[in-house]
């Protein structure tokens, strides 16, 4: 899945923003990328509620237009109060802003390009406008777009309000240091239920880019008690990820592991020939994928592949699955992708083994949560997307788990660990329920201790010890 970024530079982001005020925008639309076309325009702008035009043209003009009404090719005028044009320009502070015409209508809801009447976009599916000011708006054309109308980029953006806090936080968190110790001590102290089991493997499946190896590097990071970079993390349109890998934490510099292993995959991509295969998805939950194997987008591991790993133990499989999504990325989650993670759903229950959801990039999704992380559990919007997330994936807003990686610190913080320990936390409480829902098949095995329980007083002597019981 090719990654499509916007245009707009921060200055000009940041003026626009000030005409549209306490809104998140995602980019849906890219002529250079989708087509100078009405038909693209409207395939991937129509019914997306309020959006906003951003056009380029080489005088260095960025300008466009604002609705809080959908486009739905009705053929009819459309009104809107809330409705203006807008223009920016590098010589100027302020970005200029018309409201529409009292009485007219904002722009007209036709089959073609944004038309606007005094600014009327992709006509005859060319990377122009027109410019007739007294259209429904008015305004200086020298001011608006200075003569230029030839367009050398034209996005649309959804623009979605975002809310303020709650005055009260939809989860109770403590954000002190004793808070971050005892879910350290609380994390290092973990022992699996079962006692041939030594520690927790949990599998990390996400879109690419969604921040997988980077919530890896940032666990490590605060268990360790600096910055590292063990898993390589990037923002590649392609996966970064490309082997199958399994990490685990030590805790500070040449310190003991802490019972937990992530592993990480190749990224998820909507088309079913890219990015990492189901199938393959399932094996690993099996415990049948080696250590470094590289993944095929064409063809998933087979049985008798070098890769594959015959005879797996409880020791091998995968106790929790974590799907990491991108916080950012929420509201244009495709059908496709969905889809995707509808069918790997469907494989992870029917193997019983627990799920949770992480959203990552919290800070970059909301600008009150950047300015504190402590208001991550009172925004309306983290808490309007987890519950978006939650209905979309199927999965109970108890498991979600809002975190912020580490990205371009340098220094450890004390909300971001917190953030981080208590979802490592939630991981662990739910290896688990995977563990106390075992079922084992035969159950003289059992009862001769092949599995046993961490409740036991006594461990019993390792001669008398039956073959550790294989799952295929």
């Amino acid at each position: 899945m090719s990654v499509v970024t916007p245009s707009l530079s921060k200055d000009q982001q940041k003026k626009l923003m000030s005409l549209l005020g306490h809104v998140r925008l995602h980019l849906l639309y890219k002529a250079s990328v989708h087509g100078f076309t009405a038909a693209a325009f409207h395939s991937r702008c129509d019914k997306q509620g309020p959006t906003v035009i951003v056009a380029y043209n080489a005088a260095g003009f960025v300008l466009g237009a604002y609705t809080s009404k959908d486009y739905t090719q009705s053929g009819e005028g459309i009104k809107d109060e809330e409705a203006f044009l807008y223009s920016i320009s590098a010589g100027v502070n302020k970005p200029l802003r018309v409201a529409n015409i009292s009485g007219q209508c904002a722009f007209t809801d036709g089959a073609t390009g944004p038309d606007y009447g005094a600014l009327v976009f992709l006509r005859e599916d060319q990377p122009v406008f027109e410019s007739n000011p007294g259209t429904g708006f008015c305004f200086q054309p020298t001011a608006m777009h200075g003569g230029d109308l030839a367009l050398t980029e034209f996005e649309v953006y959804r623009a979605e309000r975002m809310g303020d806090l709650l005055a009260k936080p939809w989860r109770n968190i403590q954000w002190t240091a004793e808070k971050k110790q005892q879910l350290q001590k609380t994390i290092q102290g973990y022992h699996p239920d079962i006692k041939t089991v030594h520690q927790a493997r949990v599998l990390l499946v996400g879109p690419v880019g969604a921040g997988k190896s980077s919530f890896f590097n940032s666990i490590n990071s605060a268990f360790r008690g600096n910055m590292t970079c063990q898993a390589i993390a990037g923002t590649a349109g392609k996966s970064v990820t490309t082997q199958f890998r399994t990490y685990s934490i030590t805790v500070g510099k040449g310190g003991g592991a802490i019972p937990l292993v992530l592993c990480d995959t190749m990224g998820l991509e909507e088309k079913a020939d890219a990015g990492l295969d189901i199938e393959d998805i399932v094996n690993i939950y099996k415990g049948h994928i080696k250590e470094r194997y590289q993944f095929s987008p064409c063809t998933p591991l087979q049985e008798n592949a070098p890769g594959f790993k015959k005879h797996a133990t409880l020791n091998d499989m995968i106790h929790c699955v974590v799907y990491v999504i991108d916080t950012c990325t929420i509201s244009i989650l495709t059908e496709q992708m969905l889809d995707k993670f509808a069918a790997i759903r469907r494989k992870t229950n029917q193997l019983g083994i627990p799920q949770i959801l992480l959203m990552t990039k919290v800070d970059e999704a909301c600008p009150l949560v950047a300015a504190d992380l402590k208001n991550v559990y009172r925004s309306v919007y983290i808490q309007r997307k987890a519950r978006e997330l939650s209905e979309s994936l199927g999965i109970p807003l108890s498991c979600v788990l809002p975190v912020k990686n580490y990205s371009e610190e340098l220094e450890l913080d004390l909300d971001t660990d917190i953030l981080l320990f208590s979802a490592v936390e939630h991981m662990l409480n739910y290896a688990d329920s995977f563990f106390e829902n075992q079922v084992v098949e035969d159950q003289e095995v059992n009862n001769q201790l092949d599995l046993y329980r961490s409740s036991d007083y006594h461990r019993p002597d390792c001669n008398t010890v039956q073959q550790e019981q294989k799952f295929v």
